[in-house]
């Protein structure tokens, strides 16, 4: 947020910000999405709906699992929330007390462990580097002192857009099943993937495996729908009482404007259309992997998903934020320093979206590279 409000009152100053920080898509909601929204402007009240969101988005979701991983879903295991950010308190809240352990990735999203903290769990960092390609594995769970109350899953991940091989979630979810450890896979940025990875295979959903997890969707990444705030999970059965009864009392319900028009996020045109908004992320993240080293920077995440590369610059500082803030200064290029997502090496870590527009990626590189030579 403070690089966002920095490059705001660079754009009001110069007019020349290159936003690679936003972890959001630069394009608007579907086509699809928005002719439903204006047809419910007028056809719908817009009250209050079912805490747990309108049975027609809940069975597009449903079905939209079911054809994507193959596995079937009622709509009642769906619970529909105001983004995924909503998703994770409500569900915070109803699985874990005061003092529970929850272990999240290092480096990862810095709302998880925000929201547990500010909830009184005790969160527990595995430090995740390049040999596990920054994800958990069965074996770091094995030696923990003893099973935590709960683990945080991102595949693909923010930051590093890296994802779990199929196989190694399974065996996660499968031995979180067996301790008594609520397995909460984050898939946010699932259909956002790139098919480079050594023995390539589609992304794997937790619920492939186990019912006993909690699977995480969002119309915000893949979707090009942030701002509309809606997000939704895939409950086993013991968790969704009280579900409701935090859900009723915090929030009666997600936006209903955005509810109905999220049913048509799913539709065959939709997805032609975000599939092309893939194919130029694709591109943008080629340039960067390809540009990148080219400046210096050369120790990168392997960007598996997502639409984020993840760089050690420690050869360029010891102080991400600082250098970021010059960055900014000296060319106008606005960049997620990694102290956000790694309490440990942060300092040394940097974050580039590329959402944003091909042009914007390759014209930040240009004036990285003047700034890196000076």
């Amino acid at each position: 947020m403070d690089v966002w409000k920095a490059a705001a009152q660079r754009a009001r100053t110069h007019g020349d910000v290159l936003v690679l920080a936003a972890g959001q898509p630069s394009t608007p909601a579907p086509a699809p999405v928005l002719r439903a929204t204006r047809a419910a402007i007028d056809d719908e009240l817009f009250g209050y709906t079912e805490t747990f969101g309108i049975l027609a988005l809940r069975a597009a979701i449903a079905e939209h699992h079911a054809a994507t991983y193959g596995y079937p879903v009622d709509p009642d295991e769906v619970v529909v929330t105001t983004g995924s950010s909503g998703a994770f308190s409500l569900l915070f809240l109803a699985a874990f007390d005061p003092g529970d352990t929850v272990v999240v990735a290092r480096p990862g999203y810095p709302a998880y462990r925000n929201t547990l903290t500010a909830l009184g769990c005790r969160v527990l960092e595995l430090e995740c580097g390049a040999e596990t390609r920054f994800q958990p594995t069965v074996a770091m769970l094995e030696a923990l002192p003893q099973p935590p109350a709960g683990l945080v899953v991102a595949s693909p991940a923010n930051p590093t857009g890296t994802m779990i091989a199929p196989d190694e979630l399974a065996a996660v979810a499968r031995w979180c099943e067996a301790n008594g450890t609520l397995l909460i896979s984050d898939e946010i940025y699932h259909g956002i993937t790139y098919g480079e990875r050594d023995g390539d295979s589609p992304t794997a959903s937790a619920w492939e495996t186990s019912r006993e997890a909690v699977v995480i969707g969002s119309v915000s990444k893949y979707f090009s729908m942030t701002g509309w705030r809606l997000g939704w999970m895939l409950v086993p059965e013991q968790l969704r009482p009280a579900l409701q009864r935090l859900a009723s009392n915090l929030t009666v319900c997600p936006p209903a404007i955005s509810q109905f028009a999220a049913v048509h996020a799913f539709d065959a045109e939709a997805k032609t259309e975000l599939d092309d908004h893939v194919r130029r992320y694709a591109l943008n993240r080629r340039l960067l992997l390809d540009g990148l080293p080219k400046l210096g920077i050369t120790d990168l995440a392997p960007a598996d998903g997502a639409f984020y590369a993840y760089a050690d610059i420690g050869h360029l500082t010891d102080d991400s934020r600082q250098w970021c803030a010059e960055v900014l200064d000296g060319t106008g290029v606005a960049l997620a320093p990694g102290i956000d997502f790694d309490t440990a090496n942060g300092h040394r870590t940097v974050r580039f979206s590329f959402a944003g527009a091909t042009a914007d990626i390759e014209t930040a590189l240009v004036r990285l590279a003047r700034y890196l030579r000076a």
